[in-house]
């Protein structure tokens, strides 16, 4: 299994990564936040369950600068629908100094692990 560093050096983590590596934080092998960037309609239309944080694209001015300024240490991987909105809010976070994002490629439509309502 690649580590984090990879992906944050690749950009980017598909569905299958996704699953791999949720396994492996509930085991303490990997530490990150799975934020997801879908309105609240969508994410209780279902989510990733493992999904840490849920802060909307259209509130986006409202909390991106609290969540850049205190997640610098820790490795975020933003989620949405098809990885669209998530690969926007990771090149903003990228522009303003954030080290460790990762786009989750695919979105929810490609995942097959386990989602919740």
């Amino acid at each position: 299994m690649m580590s984090l560093q990879t992906f944050i050096d690749k950009g980017y983590i598909d569905s299958q990564e996704l699953e791999v590596l949720l396994e492996e934080r509930e085991a303490k092998k990997a530490d990150f936040i799975l934020v997801d960037v879908r309105e609240e309609m969508e994410y209780e239309m279902g989510h990733i369950k493992g999904v840490d944080l849920l802060k909307p694209t259209s509130e986006f001015s409202q909390w991106a600068l609290d969540l850049l300024n205190s997640s610098k240490d820790k490795t975020l991987i933003f989620t949405c629908r098809t990885g669209s909105r998530s690969g926007q809010v990771q090149n903003v976070f990228k522009q303003n100094g954030h080290p460790n994002v990762i786009n989750h490629y695919g979105g929810i439509v490609t995942y097959r692990g386990e989602t919740e309502r």
